[in-house]
Parts: structure tokens; C-alpha cells; sequence
């Protein structure tokens, strides 16, 4: 069975070499860069076994990009301390949607509306849009990209429903194809990222529901993290644009 990498970094521009990537089951990291070829460089080292390769990495690499602690307890927070994320964030707010499907929605009355007629009558005088409307109106920046299959799954084409609404209170709503998504080894992860310094992870079961939120602040992951909205937010499309293709 191939392994599960998970890219990292690289400190190389658009070349990606070097690199470092970790095995989501093992914890290995695997590191791939130029080789060590001169012969009195390789003679200096130990331990080099046959069919084992040197590479060269600069510290850095090694540094930014390398977990550093296999071993770190996760800090769940509550979700009370998630919400407040929401209202003390200074300057922007952003999340990955990669599931297939919540199953939280499909307890509403408007994911019943959507079942039952295909489109929703979308309020925004829930908590939520006030206090998301309160923030983009003060000029901070909210926005997602949702990771759709082809086709989208019902779950997937209820929240294309819902983005009218994520739209009237500010937010940037993008979609990403699940191919394009696999294509630039974007994570199967949920979260939120906050001022490109605070990262809340969603963790779900396997039946979708949502188990709890890990908030993570180690700069390397929120690096980590940071590349992989980068990419997404880059690659995908507003979603009008995607209703428009379906």
C-alpha cells in the first residue's frame, strides 16, 4: 500500500527541490534534495550504508518544515473558545471545507428546504452572519474554499446553495475540484486559519460528526497550513463562476 505524504515545505522557489514530507501514518519524514556526489565529501560520512543516498538540504529546510514534536498533545478547545475566534481575529479568517459531507447540516430545516426544493430562502439574521457581518463591514476578510467531486455530492450542492448567504454577509466563498485539489496534494483536512497565526482544526468521525476542535499555534504548522490555503485560494474559482460550470 503506497504511503500517505503530506508535502511540508520547500525553501526553493518554484523548483521544490529540496523538500520535506511527512508520513501521515509512520511520522517519517522523508527529505529529497540534490545528491552528495563528490567522492571525499561521501567518504566523510558514517554509517552510509549501500543503497543508502546523501542528500544535501539547507538548514533551514530542516528547521521551517520538519515537525518538531511527534509527541505534542493536542490543545482541544471548547466550543465556546472556537467561537470567540470569530470575534477577536484581526484582520482575516479563512477555511478549508474538504468533506464530503456534514452531517450537522442535514439535522437543519434548510438543508429539509433545499432536500425537498432544490434552493433555500437563505436569512442572515442567525448569530453567526451578525457577527461575521459585523466583521467584514469593519473591512476584515472572511472567506472558504470548498473542495466539490464530480459530481458534487448532496451535502456539496447544499452549501453552492448556501455560499448566497455566506456571500451577503462578505465572505469570499471559492470552489476547487476534488481532482485539482488531489492534483496539488492539498491535505484532507478542515480548518479555520486566523491572521496566518492561530489554525483551529475540525476533527470528524467517520459518520461526519464533528468530535472536536484543535487549536494549533507551533509556527511551522501554521506555515504549513498557510501554504496549503495559499494554494487552494489560488487555484480555485468564485462559486458562481462553479454553478455556472455544473
Amino acid at each position: 500500500m503506497a504511503r500517505r505524504l503530506q508535502f511540508n515545505g520547500t525553501s526553493s522557489g518554484g523548483t521544490g527541490c529540496p523538500s520535506v514530507h511527512e508520513d501521515l501514518d509512520s511520522r517519517e519524514v522523508i527529505v529529497h534534495g540534490p545528491p552528495l556526489t563528490d567522492p571525499q565529501d561521501v567518504a566523510q560520512l558514517q554509517h552510509l550504508s549501500e543503497g543508502q543516498v546523501a542528500v544535501v538540504v539547507p538548514r533551514e529546510v530542516l528547521v521551517d518544515y520538519a515537525p518538531k514534536d511527534t509527541t505534542r498533545a493536542a490543545r482541544i478547545i471548547d466550543l465556546d473558545e472556537f467561537e470567540d475566534l470569530f470575534r477577536t481575529f484581526e484582520y482575516t479568517a479563512w477555511r478549508l471545507e474538504s468533506r464530503r459531507r456534514y452531517a450537522s447540516d442535514e439535522t437543519t430545516d434548510t438543508y429539509r428546504q433545499f432536500a425537498h426544493t432544490g434552493t433555500v430562502q437563505w436569512g442572515i439574521d442567525d448569530p453567526y452572519c451578525s457577527m461575521i457581518l459585523a466583521q467584514t463591514e469593519a473591512g476584515k476578510r472572511v472567506g472558504r474554499v470548498r473542495i466539490a467531486d464530480a459530481p458534487p455530492t448532496p451535502g456539496q450542492l447544499y452549501l453552492l446553495d448556501n455560499a448566497k448567504r455566506n456571500s451577503a454577509i462578505g465572505e469570499d466563498i471559492r470552489n476547487l475540484r476534488r481532482v485539482d485539489a488531489e492534483r496539488l496534494y492539498l491535505p484532507r483536512e478542515d480548518f479555520w486559519i486566523f491572521d496566518s497565526r492561530i489554525v483551529a482544526r475540525l476533527n470528524f468521525d467517520s459518520d461526519d460528526q464533528l468530535i472536536d476542535v484543535e487549536l494549533i499555534t507551533e509556527p511551522a504548522e501554521v506555515v504549513r497550513f498557510s501554504l496549503v490555503r495559499d494554494a487552494a485560494r489560488h487555484h480555485a474559482v468564485p462559486y458562481e463562476t462553479f454553478v455556472a460550470e455544473e
